[in-house]
């Protein structure tokens, strides 16, 4: 059953051809349109490229990655990059010492000290909100996932039975305990020696460079004096655990942000989904060639389109159904790169109770009961009932391909002779009707898709997977939704969703990045699949992610992650769509745009100019 999707996508576009503009337009400014808006611009709550593009360009980091390489970096707000030949990596890799830049200043005025640095990083690990990045840092410096069971391991007393959901203390006898807690291990793990900062990692962790080299938030160093003078963490450990609760739109930088970075943020027009950027004059570094940039989320493709050959935009985001829309334009050309990435549909096992996607919320033909997933049938039926190759062939237009679970081609851990789901819609019928003792053939289903705004791809995924699960059984409905970007988080994050399609880009280029993530209780979308999941990954999978990790031999290391993956077929865990190669049409003015695999977002803000 072969459909031609192309068809499918959001109406039929009139090509209108036109000259191109000998004359670069707007010289000194450089306009990107996309989809979309960030999440927020708080750097410890946000893990999302939208938010990451825009708060690497407000804010600095110690260190950063190389142009172009993964492997390579460069000093940023530290002075050098710590290795054992310069004597900045010692205790046989657990102690990192970062000589801090001095005559750097925030945007605001104010002086970046070492004590800036020692904030930033203890403000996110007490922080550590729900679903953000955080994980990571605790993890290199503390060995555990999230500050919670770290607290909990520490103490012997449950996180939810010593703090209320308003940060509040059931009890005072827990104060004396909770500010202990951060003299004894958070307090020392990230120390002020003079102009350096130095991290104490409990054991060696050999990707802790690129995490904190990554060009986003997690790693991006704020100014204490003007957090704490907003309402943020008081930098004191009496009562740090107020902040570890604080939401997401309460964050007083939700929409604010205040770097050393070689831009500042003028305006987040909410409205027009739009970023407006002036250069930062007083930076510290080389200056960027551009004096304004703007970022701009129109889901509209045709206006995007429009804009492009018009010259009013520099660059655009192009779901590669349209590529053959911009090929050939005048004025217009097309760069290419192959990011660290995967796409993938993941199935939430216990759905949080009244989600509005459900239907009914019962196994009545109406809706579907919030343990749906928890039936491998269904999720196996799922995963025979998508046609993957024509999907990467007729919606992407070639620029991908299959990879048989969450690691992406090119990292340890890869093997393309691993089992993978084919589209058989024969199988998908066999395994629903077992599904659920035979209660889902006899009864059917009901449930509601997601994709965000503007991105047709996933949308298109879920209308093929709405088209075939239905066209097995007339009992079967799907129905396909579309909703903002930060709608589209909250939802998943909440637990929200019965399914979710969504794309990792890494961290760090190491598999713990992506095989943790997905397959792990504690990670970012582990967490998401619901308390089935969870059950099932402390059971079956946590302690092999977790001695993967800690392996240093990489043939051992490969034979874990095989054995993961192997897992994660046969109990169905969830549908890797594609590895994208991504497109980059942009007018021919434009210079010194340079792809990195890392980086979020899709322009190298710093190094870009526009030139006839």
């Amino acid at each position: 059953m072969k459909k031609i999707w192309f068809c499918l996508l959001l109406g039929v576009f009139l090509v209108v051809s036109s000259c191109a503009f000998a004359q670069v337009k707007s010289p000194d400014t450089y306009i990107y349109l996309g989809i979309g808006e960030p999440d927020t611009l708080d750097p410890h709550y946000a893990y999302d490229t939208a938010s990451g593009e825009t708060i690497g360009m407000v804010y600095d980091n110690l260190i950063a990655y190389k142009g172009e390489s993964v492997t390579e970096f460069i000093p940023r707000l530290s002075l050098e990059v710590p290795s054992l030949e310069n004597g900045l990596i010692k205790d046989d890799g657990k102690t990192y010492i970062f000589p801090l830049r001095e005559g750097v200043k925030f945007h605001n005025g104010s002086d970046l000290t070492p004590e800036d640095v020692e904030y930033t990083f203890e403000r996110g690990i007490l922080m550590d909100p729900y679903a953000g990045p955080m994980w990571m840092i605790i993890e290199a410096l503390f060995d555990y996932q999230t500050i919670e069971d770290m607290v909990e391991d520490k103490l012997q007393v449950a996180w939810s039975d010593m703090v209320d959901e308003d940060g509040n203390l059931k009890s005072e006898e827990y104060a004396s305990q909770l500010i202990d807690f951060y003299h004894q291990y958070i307090d020392p793990a990230i120390e002020v020696e003079g102009q350096n900062v130095v991290f104490h990692l409990v054991r060696p962790f050999a990707p802790f460079l690129s995490i904190l080299a990554q060009n986003s938030s997690w790693s991006a160093i704020m100014d204490k004096e003007t957090c704490v003078s907003l309402g943020l963490w008081n930098g004191e450990p009496d009562g740090w655990w107020k902040y570890h609760t604080l939401k997401k739109e309460e964050s007083p930088i939700y929409e604010k942000a205040i770097g050393t970075g070689p831009f500042e943020l003028v305006e987040w027009d909410r409205a027009q989904q739009r970023l407006t950027f002036n250069r930062n004059d007083n930076y510290w570094g080389e200056k960027p060639k551009i004096a304004k940039a703007v970022i701009w989320g129109i889901d509209e493709w045709s206006t995007r389109r429009a804009m492009l050959e018009a010259g009013d935009a520099d660059q655009i985001y192009t779901p590669l159904q349209y590529l053959e829309q911009v090929k050939g334009l005048p004025g217009v050309k097309i760069e290419e790169g192959a990011r660290i990435t995967i796409t993938a549909l993941h199935f939430n096992w216990t759905v949080e109770k009244g989600s509005q996607y459900l239907g009914s919320g019962q196994l009545d033909g109406e809706g579907t009961p919030p343990d749906f997933f928890s039936d491998v049938h269904v999720r196996r039926a799922f995963s025979y009932a998508f046609d993957y190759d024509t999907f990467i062939e007729q919606v992407l237009q070639g620029y991908g391909f299959r990879v048989p679970s969450v690691i992406p081609k090119g990292l340890l851990g890869f093997n393309e002779a691993l089992p993978m789901y084919e589209f058989d819609l024969e199988k998908a019928k066999e395994e629903l009707q077992k599904a659920w003792g035979g209660e889902v053939w006899e009864k059917g289903f009901k449930l509601t898709l997601l994709y965000n705004t503007g991105n047709e791809a996933r949308q298109t995924a879920c209308e093929m997977l709405k088209e075939y699960i239905e066209s097995l059984s007339p009992k079967f409905k799907i129905e396909v939704q579309g909703v903002q970007w930060p709608t589209y988080l909250d939802a998943y994050r909440s637990g929200q969703l019965p399914a979710f399609i969504i794309g990792w880009l890494a961290d760090y280029p190491d598999p713990h990045n992506f095989i943790f993530t997905y397959f792990h209780s504690n990670g970012v979308y582990g967490t998401t699949q619901g308390q089935a999941f969870l059950d099932f990954a402390r059971e079956n999978l946590d302690s092999l992610v977790e001695k993967a990790i800690a392996e240093t031999d990489d043939e051992a290391r490969q034979k874990i992650y095989e054995e993961i993956q192997t897992i994660a077929y046969e109990n169905a865990l969830g549908m890797t769509l594609y590895q994208p190669i991504e497109v980059y049409p942009m007018r021919d003015w434009v210079k010194g745009w340079m792809f990195n695999p890392m980086r979020p977002g899709e322009v190298n803000w710093e190094g870009v100019y526009k030139e006839e």
